[in-house]
């Protein structure tokens, strides 16, 4: 064992231990940083229009804070890029993440000198979480890589900015650096195809033992590896035993990766945001991710069934339960102040306080009132893989309002990597799966309003093509699972 992989072990027990404490007293932990968060910015320009001094408890917090999304708020950014400080956050941001926006455009997201070090240390965590739960310090031994963005920044006014897993980049603490790949040339080629070959040419040589990444990317990545070698990865790398992934559900694509690696190995799921993280999987046989509630960000929670009603029901960590639905809003240390960044979650757990990502409150099918949500569309594709025999690589899920003939649907464009032997049955299977997840959808069937869903199949990289034509190939980009609309699936049907 080498002195790294030896010191690794009593580091990660010291880091879980001291986690454990804001583990076990999360809601007190929650509602001290509230205050925490109100004091230090009271006399921000938002604190003062805002009345943050008169904010006693929840109840006030709720009266004086309105649920807001990027756009809300974008006025208040449009200052800081203009030069002014104490705007959100005391001072100015010390980044802007960049992300794009469906309705605002491009949109920067503050990043603080507070909020910065909680990305890497939510990220370091869940590496040795796993370290103290599995015993595994081989990782430490080999070489890392991350597949992610490009760490070239620009300015916004005098702000610097970039993707988030780039500005990340910059601050990887130095016992990491000589592991990691790609390299940082590498790393700045904007061209995700070239730079995947890159990365491809760099770590060929290399004892891999941790690879991150989204899912579909990293596909990307080891069917190239396979493509160029004629070997699974398994056998190209032989101590890879760590996959950390975030972005997307990984369970579509887990038979593929089985297939392509050879072996199972070992994951963990993230739960980053340009916004902040918001959490991790601490736990290999545990279900669901551990929410951060030390990291800077004070959480609330609307039921989703609620969330576009006139006064939802709006609650603190505090009163939440396992199994809703809920809309995920955010108040940061870096100045976003009941901000909803459009994801849904479910508690899996409150002791300790657990989650799942469901989807996202925008991505549905609910042309007919149906509200079909991602969870239920994954769930309903992975009881159905396992059933009739298949593999799919990517998915989308739109309605046909107008079909030339017969009953409106929900159309399921699916690339496969294995297709079923009788597509038919699976759409069947499907549909059943689904109807039994969601009865407005069933409803709908058997009062004669829809037809069953049909599939029509993608071809092989279509969905990769598709983001190419779209200038969004590679990095933190995906396909939404689900739409309303057709402008996605529409597009799509090309390849």
């Amino acid at each position: 064992m080498s002195i790294k992989a030896s010191l690794s072990l009593p580091f990660a027990k010291f880091i879980v231990t001291k986690n454990s404490k804001w583990k076990k007293n999360a809601v007190k932990v929650q509602q001290k940083l509230m205050f925490e968060l109100i004091e230090r910015a009271k006399k921000t320009k938002f604190g003062r229009e805002h009345n943050f001094s008169e904010i006693r408890n929840y109840s006030n917090f709720k009266m004086q804070i309105p649920i807001r999304d990027y756009e809300g708020l974008k006025g208040y950014v449009n200052l800081i890029i203009d030069g002014e400080k104490d705007i959100l956050w005391p001072g100015k941001p010390l980044y802007f993440c960049k992300t794009s926006g469906t309705t605002s455009g491009e949109k920067y997201i503050p990043i603080s000198k507070e909020s910065m070090p909680n990305h890497i240390t939510a990220a370091r965590d869940a590496i040795l979480s796993y370290v103290a739960e599995t015993k595994n310090t081989s990782i430490v031994n080999g070489k890392m890589i991350f597949l992610q963005g490009s760490p070239e920044l620009t300015k916004t006014g005098d702000i610097l900015t970039g993707r988030l897993s780039g500005i990340v980049a910059h601050h990887v603490p130095a016992y990491l650096t000589k592991n990691r790949l790609p390299s940082f040339e590498t790393n700045c080629i904007e061209n995700w195809e070239m730079k995947v070959d890159a990365i491809v040419d760099e770590t060929l040589p290399e004892n891999m033992s941790l690879i991150s990444g989204i899912p579909p990317w990293v596909q990307m990545y080891f069917e190239k590896l396979q493509k160029k070698t004629e070997k699974l990865i398994k056998d190209i790398f032989p101590n890879f035993d760590l996959f950390i992934y975030g972005g997307v559900n990984y369970e579509p694509y887990r038979k593929s990766f089985e297939k392509l690696i050879g072996k199972q190995v070992d994951g963990i799921e993230l739960y980053p945001a340009s916004e902040g993280f918001i959490a991790y999987q601490d736990s290999q046989t545990e279900e669901g991710m551990l929410l951060c509630v030390n990291h800077g960000i004070f959480y609330e929670f609307i039921p989703s069934e609620e969330f576009f009603n006139k006064n939802p029901t709006r609650i603190s960590l505090e009163d939440v339960e396992v199994g809703v639905n809920y809309v995920i809003i955010l108040n940061t240390n870096a100045g976003l102040w009941g901000y909803n960044i459009g994801d849904t979650i479910k508690f899996v757990s409150i002791n300790p306080y657990r989650i799942i990502v469901s989807g996202r409150i925008k991505h549905f099918t609910s042309a007919f009132g149906e509200h079909v949500i991602a969870e239920e569309v994954e769930k309903s594709l992975k009881e159905t893989i396992e059933i009739l025999t298949s593999e799919v690589n990517e998915f989308h899920v739109a309605p046909q309002v107008n079909p030339e003939e017969g009953l409106p649907y929900h159309e399921w464009l699916i690339e496969f990597e294995k297709e079923p032997e009788d597509l038919n049955q699976f759409g069947v299977e499907i549909d059943k799966t689904l109807q039994k997840y969601n009865s407005y959808y069933k409803d709908l069937i058997t009062g004669g309003i829809l037809n069953p869903l049909k599939i029509t199949p993608i071809s092989k990289n279509g969905f990769r093509e598709y983001m190419k034509s779209i200038g969004k190939l590679g990095g933190q980009n995906k396909v939404p699972r689900l739409a309303n609309d057709r402008k996605i699936a529409d597009k799509l049907t090309a390849f």
